[in-house]
């Protein structure tokens, strides 16, 4: 079997390398006939150093097969590039199937291109909605979804977000609920994290840890354009933290698109109450998660990983495609404002137990009910 797999993002880059890892075992398993044989295809969408090269160093993924160097752009501009450029690596390739994950433009447009050549695709993290047209990702998601044939869910609610649209497991389709492969990565990863990552000593961290177990300092990341792009939202959050930051330091990975929206609109928090860092590794970032006090977010990724370590997590937006993790009562949506955003970080009640809430996004093996179901198929 031939699986073309496509990614152009950190979050995909990480899901990736689960699949991979398992595709690796699957072979080694097998006899030489039964291989399955992956072209890994980076589209470019992130190409800052630490938002790309570093993460298929520390994840030990191998070099893309094709970097397709399409960098930044319009929505439009981006998707078409890409578009072009897989479908000339699909044309030669010629794979059995084509893999996508998440809801970036790389996602639609590896979709797409397959789709176009009458080429299956494979949909990992499939049914997600936030039911918000006006995200780019949920349009990215919608279309994936519609054009797939094999839709692997993380959770019971994505599957049914599925059939309401008329997507069913059937002749045509398959649709599995099978866990999330990010839950793989954590349970994999954090372990090595715990033993190489040092950011905790290198911010100055280590030495004051709660009673709870958790240092004393808020994590926040923030990238979205809903927030990101709108001066006023961006500069009601930047209070915001400045105002938590008064109590417990606040630390912020600076992705690029925040960085740059900043310096534009001259937005420039008070940093001896935040520390401003550039984007940190995936065992980084692990670290960070896994010993805050709590999280402040707009990544989806970052919600349930939040939720995997027990750590309180509050999501600066309007609404989530991740609702199990508020449903569950650990993740608390904050429509961002500084004043709501200062009173419900300051008036969060003390940490839940959530006795019987582990399985929701599977055992930490989707990656290897995929393959095994990849493999029956072809």
């Amino acid at each position: 079997m031939r699986v073309v797999t496509v990614v152009g993002a950190r979050p995909q880059f990480i899901k990736a390398a689960t699949v991979s890892h398992a595709i690796q075992i699957s072979n080694r398993r097998h006899c030489l006939k039964k291989k399955i044989h992956e072209v890994l295809v980076h589209t470019g969408q992130h190409y800052d150093y630490l938002m790309d090269k570093v993460f298929f160093e520390e994840l030990k993924i191998p070099e893309p097969d094709y970097h397709l160097g399409v960098g930044s752009g319009s929505h439009a501009r981006q998707t078409a590039t890409m578009l072009e450029r897989i479908e000339e690596v699909l044309q030669k390739e010629k794979p059995n199937v084509v893999m996508v994950y998440g809801d970036t433009n790389s996602t639609l447009a590896g979709a797409l291109a397959a789709a176009k050549l009458y080429i299956p695709v494979a949909h990992v993290e499939a049914g997600l909605r936030s039911y918000n047209r006006a995200m780019p990702e949920e349009v990215n998601r919608l279309l994936t979804d519609h054009l797939s044939t094999f839709l692997f869910c993380p959770t019971d609610e994505a599957v049914k977000n599925l059939s309401r649209e008329g997507i069913k497991d059937g002749k045509t389709r398959a649709v599995r609920k099978v866990g999330d492969v990010m839950y793989d990565s954590v349970l994999f990863y954090s372990k090595i994290a715990e033993k190489k990552s040092t950011i905790l000593e290198d911010l100055g961290f280590r030495n004051h840890q709660s009673a709870i177990g958790n240092l004393q300092y808020y994590l926040v990341t923030l990238h979205r354009a809903e927030n990101t792009d709108n001066p006023n939202r961006l500069e009601s959050i930047l209070r915001a933290l400045n105002e938590i930051g008064k109590d417990t330091p606040v630390v912020l990975p600076l992705h690029p698109r925040t960085k740059k929206m900043m310096k534009v609109n001259q937005l420039f928090p008070e940093t001896q109450r935040m520390k401003l860092i550039d984007p940190v590794s995936y065992l980084d970032m692990l670290k960070l998660e896994k010993n805050a006090k709590a999280i402040l977010t707009d990544s989806g990724g970052v919600q349930k990983e939040a939720y995997w370590f027990r750590v309180p997590c509050f999501t600066l937006r309007d609404e989530t495609e991740w609702v199990e993790t508020v449903k569950s009562g650990w993740n608390i949506l904050v429509k961002p404002g500084e004043k709501k955003i200062v009173e419900t970080v300051r008036n969060r009640k003390a940490r839940k137990r959530l006795s019987g809430q582990r399985g929701i996004f599977g055992d930490g093996k989707a990656s290897e009910r995929i393959i095994r179901m990849m493999e029956g198929c072809f």
